[in-house]
Protein backbone atom coordinates (compact mmCIF):
# COMPACT_ATOMS: atom_id res chain seq x y z
CA UNK A 1 0.00 0.00 0.00
CA UNK A 2 1.40 3.47 -0.86
CA UNK A 3 2.80 5.34 2.16
CA UNK A 4 0.45 8.29 1.76
CA UNK A 5 -2.58 5.97 2.05
CA UNK A 6 -1.25 4.54 5.31
CA UNK A 7 -0.93 8.08 6.68
CA UNK A 8 -4.45 8.98 5.56
CA UNK A 9 -5.90 5.85 7.18
CA UNK A 10 -4.14 6.72 10.45
CA UNK A 11 -5.49 10.29 10.39
CA UNK A 12 -8.94 8.95 9.51
CA UNK A 13 -9.05 6.56 12.50
CA UNK A 14 -7.61 9.03 15.01
CA UNK A 15 -10.01 11.78 13.97
CA UNK A 16 -12.96 9.42 14.33
CA UNK A 17 -12.03 8.10 17.74
CA UNK A 18 -11.23 11.53 19.11
CA UNK A 19 -14.17 13.62 17.89
CA UNK A 20 -17.42 14.80 19.41
CA UNK A 21 -20.29 13.39 17.39
CA UNK A 22 -22.36 16.02 15.64
CA UNK A 23 -25.36 14.06 14.37
CA UNK A 24 -28.07 13.15 16.87
CA UNK A 25 -30.84 11.64 14.79
CA UNK A 26 -31.40 8.33 13.04
CA UNK A 27 -30.42 9.82 9.67
CA UNK A 28 -27.12 8.40 8.35
CA UNK A 29 -25.15 11.05 6.47
CA UNK A 30 -22.14 9.11 5.18
CA UNK A 31 -23.77 6.41 3.02
CA UNK A 32 -23.26 6.07 -0.71
CA UNK A 33 -26.43 5.65 -2.78
CA UNK A 34 -26.17 2.79 -5.27
CA UNK A 35 -25.28 3.70 -8.86
CA UNK A 36 -28.01 2.07 -10.94
CA UNK A 37 -30.63 2.97 -13.51
CA UNK A 38 -33.61 2.36 -11.21
CA UNK A 39 -32.28 4.69 -8.51
CA UNK A 40 -31.43 7.32 -11.12
CA UNK A 41 -34.98 7.33 -12.50
CA UNK A 42 -36.33 7.89 -8.98
CA UNK A 43 -33.92 10.72 -8.20
CA UNK A 44 -34.57 12.33 -11.59
CA UNK A 45 -38.32 12.27 -10.93
CA UNK A 46 -37.70 14.19 -7.70
CA UNK A 47 -34.93 16.57 -8.76
CA UNK A 48 -36.38 17.71 -12.09
CA UNK A 49 -39.61 18.64 -10.34
CA UNK A 50 -37.93 20.06 -7.21
CA UNK A 51 -34.60 21.65 -8.22
CA UNK A 52 -32.53 23.16 -5.41
CA UNK A 53 -29.15 24.75 -4.78
CA UNK A 54 -27.66 22.00 -2.60
CA UNK A 55 -28.05 18.82 -4.66
CA UNK A 56 -25.55 18.06 -7.45
CA UNK A 57 -26.92 15.50 -9.87
CA UNK A 58 -23.87 14.65 -11.97
CA UNK A 59 -21.46 13.07 -9.47
CA UNK A 60 -22.23 9.49 -8.42
CA UNK A 61 -22.50 7.66 -6.12
CA UNK A 62 -24.56 10.30 -4.35
CA UNK A 63 -23.73 10.85 -0.72
CA UNK A 64 -26.76 10.47 1.55
CA UNK A 65 -26.13 13.85 3.21
CA UNK A 66 -26.71 15.57 -0.16
CA UNK A 67 -30.19 14.01 -0.37
CA UNK A 68 -31.60 15.33 2.90
CA UNK A 69 -34.37 17.11 0.99
CA UNK A 70 -35.30 14.01 -1.02
CA UNK A 71 -38.80 12.63 -0.47
CA UNK A 72 -39.74 9.18 -1.76
CA UNK A 73 -43.40 10.19 -1.86
CA UNK A 74 -42.73 12.42 -4.87
CA UNK A 75 -42.50 9.25 -6.99
CA UNK A 76 -45.85 7.90 -8.17
CA UNK A 77 -44.96 4.18 -8.30
CA UNK A 78 -43.67 1.57 -5.87
CA UNK A 79 -39.89 1.47 -5.86
CA UNK A 80 -36.67 0.70 -4.03
CA UNK A 81 -36.45 3.54 -1.44
CA UNK A 82 -33.50 5.89 -1.78
CA UNK A 83 -33.37 6.22 2.01
CA UNK A 84 -33.61 2.47 2.33
CA UNK A 85 -34.12 0.90 5.77
CA UNK A 86 -35.47 -2.44 4.57
CA UNK A 87 -33.95 -5.35 6.52
CA UNK A 88 -32.15 -2.92 8.83
CA UNK A 89 -32.00 -2.64 12.61
CA UNK A 90 -31.00 0.31 14.79
CA UNK A 91 -29.48 -0.17 18.25
CA UNK A 92 -29.15 2.65 20.77
CA UNK A 93 -26.95 2.64 23.85
CA UNK A 94 -27.02 5.49 26.29
CA UNK A 95 -28.83 8.85 26.22
CA UNK A 96 -29.10 11.24 23.25
CA UNK A 97 -28.32 8.50 20.75
CA UNK A 98 -24.57 9.20 20.93
CA UNK A 99 -23.93 5.46 20.68
CA UNK A 100 -26.24 4.53 17.84
CA UNK A 101 -25.64 1.61 15.50
CA UNK A 102 -27.66 0.81 12.42
CA UNK A 103 -27.05 -2.45 10.57
CA UNK A 104 -28.50 -3.43 7.20
CA UNK A 105 -28.17 -6.60 5.12
CA UNK A 106 -29.58 -6.90 1.61
CA UNK A 107 -29.46 -10.21 -0.27
CA UNK A 108 -28.36 -9.97 -3.92
CA UNK A 109 -29.72 -12.34 -6.53
CA UNK A 110 -29.31 -12.53 -10.29
CA UNK A 111 -30.91 -15.50 -12.04
CA UNK A 112 -31.42 -15.22 -15.78
CA UNK A 113 -31.87 -17.77 -18.52
CA UNK A 114 -32.25 -17.06 -22.18
CA UNK A 115 -32.17 -18.44 -25.70
CA UNK A 116 -29.42 -17.27 -28.05
CA UNK A 117 -31.55 -17.75 -31.13
CA UNK A 118 -28.73 -17.43 -33.67
CA UNK A 119 -27.20 -20.65 -32.28
CA UNK A 120 -30.33 -22.16 -30.69
CA UNK A 121 -28.31 -22.22 -27.48
CA UNK A 122 -29.61 -21.82 -23.93
CA UNK A 123 -27.44 -19.49 -21.83
CA UNK A 124 -27.76 -18.50 -18.20
CA UNK A 125 -26.48 -16.13 -15.55
CA UNK A 126 -26.49 -17.42 -11.98
CA UNK A 127 -24.86 -15.37 -9.30
CA UNK A 128 -25.60 -13.80 -5.97
CA UNK A 129 -24.22 -12.38 -2.79
CA UNK A 130 -25.00 -9.79 -0.16
CA UNK A 131 -24.66 -6.13 0.65
CA UNK A 132 -24.06 -5.28 4.30
CA UNK A 133 -23.84 -1.84 5.83
CA UNK A 134 -23.04 -0.53 9.30
CA UNK A 135 -23.80 3.08 10.29
CA UNK A 136 -22.42 4.48 13.54
CA UNK A 137 -23.76 7.73 15.02
CA UNK A 138 -24.96 8.84 11.57
CA UNK A 139 -21.48 10.07 10.60
CA UNK A 140 -19.62 6.82 9.91
CA UNK A 141 -20.52 4.07 7.43
CA UNK A 142 -18.86 0.80 6.55
CA UNK A 143 -20.31 -1.04 3.55
CA UNK A 144 -19.35 -4.28 1.84
CA UNK A 145 -20.79 -5.97 -1.25
CA UNK A 146 -19.80 -9.49 -2.30
CA UNK A 147 -20.88 -11.13 -5.56
CA UNK A 148 -19.95 -14.39 -7.21
CA UNK A 149 -21.25 -17.02 -9.57
CA UNK A 150 -21.29 -18.30 -13.12
CA UNK A 151 -22.43 -16.79 -16.41
CA UNK A 152 -22.80 -17.93 -19.99
CA UNK A 153 -23.76 -15.26 -22.49
CA UNK A 154 -25.03 -14.90 -26.05
CA UNK A 155 -22.35 -15.15 -28.72
CA UNK A 156 -22.01 -11.41 -29.28
CA UNK A 157 -21.25 -10.80 -25.57
CA UNK A 158 -19.17 -13.96 -25.28
CA UNK A 159 -16.89 -12.71 -28.06
CA UNK A 160 -16.20 -9.56 -26.04
CA UNK A 161 -15.26 -11.59 -22.96
CA UNK A 162 -12.94 -13.84 -24.97
CA UNK A 163 -11.14 -10.79 -26.37
CA UNK A 164 -10.79 -8.91 -23.07
CA UNK A 165 -10.56 -11.71 -20.48
CA UNK A 166 -13.02 -9.87 -18.22
CA UNK A 167 -16.77 -9.73 -17.72
CA UNK A 168 -17.73 -6.04 -18.10
CA UNK A 169 -18.26 -4.56 -14.66
CA UNK A 170 -17.66 -7.84 -12.83
CA UNK A 171 -13.92 -8.47 -13.20
CA UNK A 172 -11.78 -11.39 -14.29
CA UNK A 173 -13.49 -14.19 -16.26
CA UNK A 174 -12.41 -17.74 -15.41
CA UNK A 175 -13.50 -20.04 -18.21
CA UNK A 176 -15.08 -23.44 -17.55
CA UNK A 177 -15.01 -26.50 -19.78
CA UNK A 178 -18.63 -25.93 -20.85
CA UNK A 179 -17.86 -22.41 -22.13
CA UNK A 180 -19.32 -20.57 -19.11
CA UNK A 181 -17.32 -18.27 -16.84
CA UNK A 182 -16.87 -18.04 -13.09
CA UNK A 183 -16.20 -14.75 -11.36
CA UNK A 184 -16.05 -13.14 -7.93
CA UNK A 185 -16.35 -9.47 -7.13
CA UNK A 186 -15.87 -7.55 -3.90
CA UNK A 187 -16.53 -3.86 -3.25
CA UNK A 188 -16.77 -1.74 -0.14
CA UNK A 189 -15.85 1.49 1.58
CA UNK A 190 -15.31 3.32 4.85
CA UNK A 191 -17.01 6.71 4.88
CA UNK A 192 -16.72 9.41 7.55
CA UNK A 193 -18.46 12.80 7.72
CA UNK A 194 -17.04 14.98 10.52
CA UNK A 195 -19.56 17.63 9.47
CA UNK A 196 -22.46 17.97 7.05
CA UNK A 197 -20.18 19.81 4.63
CA UNK A 198 -17.28 17.37 4.54
CA UNK A 199 -16.77 13.66 3.86
CA UNK A 200 -13.76 11.38 3.42
CA UNK A 201 -13.83 7.83 2.04
CA UNK A 202 -11.50 4.91 1.59
CA UNK A 203 -12.72 1.99 -0.46
CA UNK A 204 -12.83 -0.09 -3.60
CA UNK A 205 -15.70 0.89 -5.85
CA UNK A 206 -16.75 2.89 -8.94
CA UNK A 207 -17.64 6.48 -9.77
CA UNK A 208 -19.76 7.99 -12.52
CA UNK A 209 -19.76 11.56 -13.81
CA UNK A 210 -22.65 12.93 -15.83
CA UNK A 211 -26.41 13.16 -16.15
CA UNK A 212 -26.72 10.77 -19.09
CA UNK A 213 -26.78 7.05 -19.72
CA UNK A 214 -23.21 7.14 -21.00
CA UNK A 215 -20.36 9.28 -19.71
CA UNK A 216 -17.48 10.67 -21.72
CA UNK A 217 -15.67 11.68 -18.51
CA UNK A 218 -15.91 8.67 -16.17
CA UNK A 219 -18.37 5.76 -16.19
CA UNK A 220 -19.14 2.68 -14.08
CA UNK A 221 -18.38 0.25 -16.93
CA UNK A 222 -15.01 -1.07 -15.78
CA UNK A 223 -14.14 -3.10 -12.71
CA UNK A 224 -13.95 -1.60 -9.20
CA UNK A 225 -10.70 0.02 -8.11
CA UNK A 226 -9.22 1.14 -4.76
CA UNK A 227 -9.57 4.86 -4.03
CA UNK A 228 -9.32 7.54 -1.38
CA UNK A 229 -11.79 10.39 -1.82
CA UNK A 230 -12.71 13.75 -0.32
CA UNK A 231 -16.11 15.41 -0.80
CA UNK A 232 -16.82 19.01 0.23
CA UNK A 233 -20.19 20.80 0.00
CA UNK A 234 -20.11 24.53 0.67
CA UNK A 235 -22.71 27.05 -0.46
CA UNK A 236 -23.66 26.13 -4.04
CA UNK A 237 -20.44 24.22 -4.66
CA UNK A 238 -19.57 20.55 -4.42
CA UNK A 239 -15.93 19.59 -4.85
CA UNK A 240 -14.67 16.03 -5.18
CA UNK A 241 -11.10 14.84 -5.33
CA UNK A 242 -10.11 11.19 -5.29
CA UNK A 243 -6.98 9.16 -5.83
CA UNK A 244 -7.23 5.77 -7.55
CA UNK A 245 -5.09 2.70 -7.96
CA UNK A 246 -5.81 0.85 -11.20
CA UNK A 247 -4.35 -2.04 -13.19
CA UNK A 248 -3.25 -2.44 -16.80
CA UNK A 249 -3.69 -5.63 -18.84
CA UNK A 250 -1.35 -4.83 -21.74
CA UNK A 251 1.32 -7.31 -20.56
CA UNK A 252 -1.12 -9.79 -19.03
CA UNK A 253 -0.15 -13.45 -19.49
CA UNK A 254 -2.82 -15.10 -17.33
CA UNK A 255 -1.05 -14.57 -14.02
CA UNK A 256 -2.17 -11.94 -11.52
CA UNK A 257 1.42 -10.73 -11.00
CA UNK A 258 1.66 -9.79 -14.68
CA UNK A 259 -0.88 -7.00 -14.18
CA UNK A 260 0.86 -3.62 -14.09
CA UNK A 261 -0.01 -0.79 -11.72
CA UNK A 262 -1.32 2.56 -12.88
CA UNK A 263 -2.59 5.46 -10.82
CA UNK A 264 -5.01 8.32 -11.27
CA UNK A 265 -6.01 11.55 -9.58
CA UNK A 266 -9.43 13.06 -10.34
CA UNK A 267 -10.93 16.48 -9.58
CA UNK A 268 -14.57 17.45 -10.08
CA UNK A 269 -15.97 20.91 -9.29
CA UNK A 270 -19.76 21.27 -9.48
CA UNK A 271 -21.46 24.66 -9.25
CA UNK A 272 -25.22 25.27 -9.06
CA UNK A 273 -25.42 28.66 -10.77
CA UNK A 274 -29.21 28.59 -10.28
CA UNK A 275 -31.63 25.99 -8.99
CA UNK A 276 -32.20 24.94 -12.57
CA UNK A 277 -28.62 25.20 -13.92
CA UNK A 278 -25.49 23.27 -13.01
CA UNK A 279 -22.00 23.82 -14.48
CA UNK A 280 -19.23 21.37 -13.60
CA UNK A 281 -15.56 21.01 -14.46
CA UNK A 282 -13.53 17.80 -14.55
CA UNK A 283 -9.84 17.01 -14.79
CA UNK A 284 -7.68 14.00 -14.20
CA UNK A 285 -4.22 12.62 -14.71
CA UNK A 286 -3.29 8.95 -15.21
CA UNK A 287 0.24 7.61 -14.97
CA UNK A 288 1.85 4.21 -15.06
CA UNK A 289 3.49 2.47 -12.15
CA UNK A 290 6.11 -0.22 -12.61
CA UNK A 291 7.41 -0.74 -16.14
CA UNK A 292 10.47 -2.41 -17.66
CA UNK A 293 12.73 0.55 -16.87
CA UNK A 294 11.68 1.79 -13.45
CA UNK A 295 9.52 1.34 -10.37
CA UNK A 296 7.12 4.25 -9.81
CA UNK A 297 4.49 4.51 -7.08
CA UNK A 298 2.01 7.28 -6.34
CA UNK A 299 3.50 10.57 -7.58
CA UNK A 300 3.41 13.18 -4.78
CA UNK A 301 3.18 15.94 -7.42
CA UNK A 302 -0.42 14.84 -7.98
CA UNK A 303 -1.52 14.91 -4.33
CA UNK A 304 -2.40 18.61 -4.53
CA UNK A 305 -6.24 18.62 -4.43
CA UNK A 306 -6.70 21.92 -6.31
CA UNK A 307 -3.92 22.16 -8.90
CA UNK A 308 -4.66 22.16 -12.64
CA UNK A 309 -2.90 19.10 -13.98
CA UNK A 310 -2.14 20.17 -17.53
CA UNK A 311 0.29 22.94 -16.45
CA UNK A 312 1.45 20.79 -13.52
CA UNK A 313 2.22 17.96 -15.93
CA UNK A 314 4.38 20.20 -18.09
CA UNK A 315 6.07 21.89 -15.12
CA UNK A 316 7.61 18.60 -13.96
CA UNK A 317 8.45 17.46 -17.50
CA UNK A 318 5.94 14.64 -17.21
CA UNK A 319 4.75 12.42 -20.08
CA UNK A 320 1.65 11.43 -18.09
CA UNK A 321 -1.89 11.39 -19.49
CA UNK A 322 -4.13 14.27 -18.41
CA UNK A 323 -7.63 15.14 -19.58
CA UNK A 324 -10.21 17.88 -18.97
CA UNK A 325 -13.97 18.00 -19.32
CA UNK A 326 -17.15 19.99 -18.86
CA UNK A 327 -20.63 18.89 -17.75
CA UNK A 328 -23.68 21.18 -17.93
CA UNK A 329 -27.30 20.36 -17.09
CA UNK A 330 -30.48 22.36 -16.84
CA UNK A 331 -33.99 21.63 -15.53
CA UNK A 332 -36.91 23.17 -17.41
CA UNK A 333 -40.67 23.38 -16.86
CA UNK A 334 -40.60 20.97 -13.91
CA UNK A 335 -40.38 17.96 -16.23
CA UNK A 336 -37.39 18.30 -18.57
CA UNK A 337 -33.65 17.89 -18.02
CA UNK A 338 -31.19 18.85 -20.77
CA UNK A 339 -27.55 17.86 -20.37
CA UNK A 340 -24.28 18.01 -22.25
CA UNK A 341 -20.65 16.94 -21.82
CA UNK A 342 -17.43 17.85 -23.57
CA UNK A 343 -14.09 16.10 -23.12
CA UNK A 344 -10.68 17.30 -24.28
CA UNK A 345 -7.85 14.78 -24.18
CA UNK A 346 -5.75 17.26 -26.18
CA UNK A 347 -6.73 20.79 -27.16
CA UNK A 348 -4.76 22.98 -29.59
CA UNK A 349 -6.97 25.80 -30.85
CA UNK A 350 -4.67 26.51 -33.80
CA UNK A 351 -5.06 22.94 -35.11
CA UNK A 352 -8.81 22.92 -34.50
CA UNK A 353 -9.23 26.15 -36.47
CA UNK A 354 -7.09 24.76 -39.30
CA UNK A 355 -9.67 21.99 -39.81
CA UNK A 356 -7.07 19.65 -41.26
CA UNK A 357 -7.98 16.65 -39.11
CA UNK A 358 -4.86 16.63 -36.96
CA UNK A 359 -4.58 13.30 -35.12
CA UNK A 360 -4.21 14.97 -31.67
CA UNK A 361 -7.50 16.84 -31.89
CA UNK A 362 -8.80 14.33 -29.34
CA UNK A 363 -12.21 15.49 -28.18
CA UNK A 364 -15.71 14.19 -27.59
CA UNK A 365 -19.17 15.62 -27.06
CA UNK A 366 -22.46 14.43 -25.57
CA UNK A 367 -25.91 15.99 -25.65
CA UNK A 368 -29.12 14.55 -24.26
CA UNK A 369 -32.52 15.18 -22.71
CA UNK A 370 -34.85 13.49 -20.22
CA UNK A 371 -38.60 14.08 -20.18
CA UNK A 372 -40.08 13.09 -16.81
CA UNK A 373 -43.83 12.31 -16.51
CA UNK A 374 -43.99 12.92 -20.23
CA UNK A 375 -47.18 14.45 -21.63
CA UNK A 376 -48.48 14.65 -18.03
CA UNK A 377 -48.54 10.84 -17.75
CA UNK A 378 -47.21 9.86 -14.32
CA UNK A 379 -44.49 7.25 -14.51
CA UNK A 380 -43.74 7.79 -18.22
CA UNK A 381 -40.17 8.92 -18.95
CA UNK A 382 -38.42 9.50 -22.25
CA UNK A 383 -34.72 9.99 -22.88
CA UNK A 384 -32.60 10.66 -25.97
CA UNK A 385 -28.83 10.96 -26.10
CA UNK A 386 -26.12 11.50 -28.69
CA UNK A 387 -22.40 10.80 -28.21
CA UNK A 388 -19.48 11.46 -30.56
CA UNK A 389 -15.78 10.90 -29.88
CA UNK A 390 -12.90 11.63 -32.26
CA UNK A 391 -10.15 9.12 -33.13
CA UNK A 392 -7.33 8.49 -30.61
CA UNK A 393 -9.23 10.07 -27.69
CA UNK A 394 -8.39 8.31 -24.37
CA UNK A 395 -5.22 6.78 -25.92
CA UNK A 396 -1.62 7.44 -24.95
CA UNK A 397 1.85 6.80 -26.33
CA UNK A 398 2.34 4.34 -23.48
CA UNK A 399 -0.56 1.88 -23.42
CA UNK A 400 -0.18 1.62 -19.64
CA UNK A 401 -1.29 5.24 -19.40
CA UNK A 402 -4.42 5.01 -21.52
CA UNK A 403 -7.78 5.93 -20.00
CA UNK A 404 -8.75 2.39 -19.00
CA UNK A 405 -8.71 0.00 -16.07
CA UNK A 406 -8.71 -3.80 -16.00
CA UNK A 407 -9.00 -4.03 -19.80
CA UNK A 408 -12.15 -1.89 -19.93
CA UNK A 409 -12.52 1.80 -20.88
CA UNK A 410 -12.98 4.23 -18.02
CA UNK A 411 -15.36 6.32 -20.11
CA UNK A 412 -17.47 5.21 -23.09
CA UNK A 413 -17.55 1.44 -23.80
CA UNK A 414 -17.07 1.95 -27.57
CA UNK A 415 -13.66 3.53 -26.98
CA UNK A 416 -13.15 6.26 -29.59
CA UNK A 417 -13.81 7.09 -33.26
CA UNK A 418 -17.59 6.63 -33.16
CA UNK A 419 -20.97 8.34 -33.32
CA UNK A 420 -23.83 6.96 -31.23
CA UNK A 421 -27.50 7.72 -30.65
CA UNK A 422 -29.67 6.23 -27.87
CA UNK A 423 -33.36 6.39 -26.98
CA UNK A 424 -35.24 5.10 -23.93
CA UNK A 425 -38.95 4.81 -23.16
CA UNK A 426 -40.00 3.68 -19.68
CA UNK A 427 -43.44 3.48 -18.15
CA UNK A 428 -43.81 2.50 -14.47
CA UNK A 429 -47.06 2.09 -12.55
CA UNK A 430 -47.51 0.43 -9.17
CA UNK A 431 -45.39 -2.74 -9.31
CA UNK A 432 -44.74 -3.05 -13.04
CA UNK A 433 -42.71 -1.40 -15.76
CA UNK A 434 -42.41 -1.71 -19.51
CA UNK A 435 -39.32 -0.34 -21.22
CA UNK A 436 -38.16 0.00 -24.82
CA UNK A 437 -34.51 0.92 -25.34
CA UNK A 438 -32.62 1.39 -28.56
CA UNK A 439 -29.12 2.34 -29.66
CA UNK A 440 -27.44 2.82 -33.01
CA UNK A 441 -23.79 3.57 -33.61
CA UNK A 442 -21.26 3.96 -36.41
CA UNK A 443 -17.81 2.85 -35.29
CA UNK A 444 -14.66 3.34 -37.34
CA UNK A 445 -12.48 0.26 -36.85
CA UNK A 446 -8.98 -0.48 -38.11
CA UNK A 447 -8.35 -1.62 -41.69
CA UNK A 448 -5.32 -3.29 -43.24
CA UNK A 449 -3.58 -3.39 -39.86
CA UNK A 450 -3.57 0.40 -39.48
CA UNK A 451 -4.34 2.01 -36.12
CA UNK A 452 -7.12 4.44 -37.02
CA UNK A 453 -7.95 5.50 -33.48
CA UNK A 454 -10.86 3.37 -32.24
CA UNK A 455 -8.96 0.88 -30.09
CA UNK A 456 -7.82 2.78 -26.99
CA UNK A 457 -5.53 -0.14 -26.07
CA UNK A 458 -3.16 0.72 -28.93
CA UNK A 459 -0.45 3.37 -28.66
CA UNK A 460 -1.16 6.51 -30.67
CA UNK A 461 2.46 6.38 -31.89
CA UNK A 462 1.34 3.67 -34.35
CA UNK A 463 -0.96 6.10 -36.23
CA UNK A 464 -0.41 5.95 -40.02
CA UNK A 465 -0.41 9.71 -40.70
CA UNK A 466 -0.63 13.13 -38.99
CA UNK A 467 -3.52 14.88 -40.76
CA UNK A 468 -6.76 13.97 -42.46
CA UNK A 469 -8.36 12.12 -39.53
CA UNK A 470 -12.13 12.26 -39.10
CA UNK A 471 -14.66 10.57 -36.85
CA UNK A 472 -15.72 7.05 -37.99
CA UNK A 473 -12.74 6.78 -40.38
CA UNK A 474 -11.72 3.27 -41.37
CA UNK A 475 -14.06 0.30 -41.67
CA UNK A 476 -17.47 1.65 -40.71
CA UNK A 477 -19.26 -0.82 -38.46
CA UNK A 478 -23.00 -0.14 -38.15
CA UNK A 479 -24.30 -1.42 -34.81
CA UNK A 480 -27.97 -1.45 -33.80
CA UNK A 481 -29.53 -2.92 -30.67
CA UNK A 482 -33.03 -2.79 -29.26
CA UNK A 483 -34.32 -4.17 -25.96
CA UNK A 484 -38.00 -4.60 -25.08
CA UNK A 485 -38.58 -5.62 -21.46
CA UNK A 486 -41.49 -6.18 -19.08
CA UNK A 487 -40.71 -6.02 -15.35
CA UNK A 488 -42.80 -6.87 -12.29
CA UNK A 489 -41.47 -5.82 -8.87
CA UNK A 490 -42.20 -8.62 -6.41
CA UNK A 491 -40.70 -6.83 -3.40
CA UNK A 492 -40.03 -3.20 -4.38
CA UNK A 493 -38.25 -2.40 -1.10
CA UNK A 494 -35.67 -5.06 -1.98
CA UNK A 495 -35.65 -4.31 -5.72
CA UNK A 496 -36.64 -7.95 -6.26
CA UNK A 497 -38.18 -8.20 -9.68
CA UNK A 498 -39.13 -10.67 -12.37
CA UNK A 499 -38.53 -9.67 -15.96
CA UNK A 500 -38.91 -11.00 -19.46
CA UNK A 501 -37.37 -9.36 -22.48
CA UNK A 502 -36.23 -9.57 -26.06
CA UNK A 503 -32.98 -8.14 -27.50
CA UNK A 504 -32.37 -7.73 -31.21
CA UNK A 505 -28.79 -6.88 -32.22
CA UNK A 506 -27.43 -6.40 -35.72
CA UNK A 507 -23.99 -5.56 -37.08
CA UNK A 508 -22.81 -4.85 -40.62
CA UNK A 509 -19.71 -3.18 -42.02
CA UNK A 510 -18.10 -1.91 -45.22
CA UNK A 511 -16.78 -5.38 -46.07
CA UNK A 512 -20.30 -6.85 -46.26
CA UNK A 513 -20.02 -8.63 -42.94
CA UNK A 514 -23.47 -9.01 -41.38
CA UNK A 515 -24.56 -10.53 -38.10
CA UNK A 516 -28.00 -10.81 -36.46
CA UNK A 517 -28.29 -11.84 -32.81
CA UNK A 518 -31.84 -12.20 -31.44
CA UNK A 519 -32.01 -13.13 -27.77
CA UNK A 520 -35.00 -13.75 -25.47
CA UNK A 521 -34.53 -13.92 -21.71
CA UNK A 522 -36.33 -14.44 -18.39
CA UNK A 523 -34.91 -13.32 -15.06
CA UNK A 524 -35.34 -12.93 -11.31
CA UNK A 525 -33.10 -10.23 -9.84
CA UNK A 526 -32.32 -7.90 -6.97
CA UNK A 527 -29.48 -6.13 -8.81
CA UNK A 528 -28.34 -2.80 -7.35
CA UNK A 529 -25.56 -2.03 -9.86
CA UNK A 530 -25.39 -1.38 -13.60
CA UNK A 531 -23.96 -4.06 -15.87
CA UNK A 532 -23.74 -3.07 -19.53
CA UNK A 533 -24.27 -5.37 -22.51
CA UNK A 534 -25.15 -2.77 -25.16
CA UNK A 535 -21.86 -2.05 -26.89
Amino acid sequence: MPKFLKILIYVFIVSYLGKNHVFAQDNPQAQNIFINTDAQQIIDAWHVKNPNLTFHSSFKPYLSSTLNEFDDTCVSYLHFPIKNKFLSKTFNEGPNKHNQYNFQALPLLHLQTGLDMINSKVVSETYGGAHVKLNINNDFTFALTALGGRVSLPEINDTTIKASGVIPGLGRAYKNADGSYNFSNLTGYFSYSPSKAFNVQLGKDKHFIGDGYRSLLLSDLSNNNPYFGINANVWRIQYNVWYSWMQDFSQHNGLQKSLQNKFGTFHYLSFNAFKELNISFFENVVWQGTDTNRVRTFDVNYLNPIVFYRPQEYSVGSPDNSMMGLNISGNLFGCLKIYTQAVADEFFLKEIRARKGWWANKQGVQIGAKYINAFNVKGLSLQVEYNEVRPYTYTHGSVQQNYAHYNQPLAHPLGANFKEALAFINYRANRWMISVNGMTAIIGTDTMGSNLGQNIFLSYTSRPYEYGHKTTQGNKVHLMQSDIKFTYYLIPQLNLRAEIGYIQRSIKDDFNYQFQSPYIYLGLKTSIHNFYRDF
